[in-house]
């Protein structure tokens, strides 16, 4: 469902975040990509409607800093928030950090992030879901 998504940052880089920013633009959905300063120049970042950048190369610096993300999303207006995979869609933390600055996380919730983490949880809610393990 879009119809809340008004702006749509993407927390990823390269070929990733080219198909979240395509599949965004098909749905008519501005986008942000927030990158490294190594990544200004990405095409990532060239078919974004704008680019935040987020710190130094190191990912550390960048990708994996919440504060940042939680900066860019709120400087740019951006209400939702797009993890693509790897980086901090596995983060519980940052999920919540998006919900708590009052934005869309796209993508599972934080609780069902934790629980899926633990593999002994994540066979017991298959299971309860009736999914053969």
């Amino acid at each position: 469902m879009t119809q809340g998504i008004h702006k749509l940052l993407i927390a990823n880089r390269g070929e990733i975040a080219v198909r979240i920013i395509r599949a965004a633009q098909a749905l008519g959905i501005p986008t942000v990509a927030a990158c490294s300063e190594a990544d200004v120049d990405s095409q990532a970042a060239r078919m974004a409607d704008e680019v935040h950048i987020l710190g130094p190369a190191r990912a550390d610096k960048s990708y994996l800093n919440i504060e940042a993300l939680i900066g860019a999303l709120k400087a740019t207006g951006a209400n939702a928030v797009h993890p693509g995979y790897g980086f901090l869609s596995e983060n519980a933390d940052f999920a919540e950090a998006v919900l708590a600055a009052g934005a869309i996380f796209v993508g599972p919730s934080p609780d069902t992030i934790r629980r899926m983490g633990d593999k002994a949880e994540a066979r017991r809610t298959a299971q309860a879901a009736g999914v053969p393990v």
